[in-house]
C-alpha cells in the first residue's frame, strides 16, 4: 500500500466520524463544521484564482452551496437523513471513482482531469447505488419510492462527479496538484468537497422543486 493512500484511509478513519458526529448533532455544532469548512475552502480558493478573472464568481458560488448545505440540514425540514443521503452518495462516488479507476484504468473520461476515467465513472455509479438496498431494507423508503431513489442517487452522483471534474479544471489552469494540504492524503478541503458544493446545491434545487419529495 502506498504512503499516500495511507495517509488518505488514516485521515479518513479520524475524520469521518468526527465530522458525521457533528452532522446528526445539528445546531451549533454542525454550524461550527460549516463556517470552519466555509473559510478554508475560501481560502483555498482564494490562493489558486487570486489572479483570475472568474475569482468573485467563484467566491459567490461557494456562498450559495454552503447556504444550500445548511438549508438541507437546517433549513425548515430539520432532519440530517436527507443530508446523510447526499453525503453518503457523493462520499460513495468519490471511492467508487478512486477504486474503480485505479483497478480498471481505461480511457480517459476528460483531458481537464488526466485521473479522471470511464471506468471510475462506472464505479462512481455502481458503488453510489449501493446505498438502494441498505434503504430498502431499514425500510427507510416505500417500495413505490424505489425508481424515484434511483433516479436522484444517479442525479447527486453526476452532480459529483461534474463538481469533481469541474474544480479538477479550475486548478489545471492554476497549475496546482492539490488546492491545499491540510488533509494528509487528500489535498485541501476544497479537493474534499469539490463534488459536495455541486451535489448540495443540485439538490436543494431539485427537492425544493417537490420532484422528489418522497425521499
Amino acid at each position: 500500500m502506498g504512503g499516500e493512500l495511507k495517509k488518505r484511509i488514516l485521515s479518513s478513519i479520524f475524520l469521518i466520524p468526527i465530522i458525521f458526529f457533528l452532522i446528526i448533532k445539528g445546531s451549533l455544532f454542525f454550524l461550527l463544521l460549516l463556517i470552519i469548512s466555509f473559510t478554508i475552502s475560501s481560502y483555498e480558493w482564494h490562493m489558486m484564482t487570486k489572479s483570475k478573472n472568474y475569482h468573485l464568481f467563484g467566491f459567490l458560488f461557494l456562498i450559495f452551496a454552503f447556504y444550500t448545505i445548511y438549508q438541507i440540514r437546517l433549513g425548515e425540514d430539520i432532519s440530517y437523513h436527507r443530508f446523510l443521503l447526499i453525503l453518503l452518495i457523493c462520499i460513495l462516488t468519490d471511492i467508487g471513482g478512486y477504486v474503480f479507476g485505479k483497478t480498471f484504468k481505461g480511457p480517459k473520461l476528460t483531458i481537464y482531469s488526466p485521473n479522471k476515467t470511464i471506468s471510475g465513472m462506472i464505479g462512481s455509479y455502481f458503488l453510489s447505488l449501493i446505498l438502494l438496498p441498505f434503504i430498502i431494507h431499514f425500510n427507510l423508503t416505500q417500495e413505490s419510492q424505489v425508481s424515484i431513489l434511483v433516479i436522484f442517487i444517479i442525479l447527486i452522483s453526476s452532480a459529483s462527479q461534474f463538481g469533481d471534474v469541474f474544480i479538477s479544471f479550475f486548478k489545471r489552469k492554476s497549475k496546482v496538484k492539490d488546492t491545499g494540504n491540510i488533509i494528509p492524503g487528500h489535498g485541501g478541503i476544497l479537493d474534499r468537497i469539490d463534488g459536495m458544493i455541486f451535489a448540495f446545491p443540485f439538490a436543494y434545487l431539485i427537492l425544493s422543486s417537490n420532484l422528489f419529495y418522497k425521499i
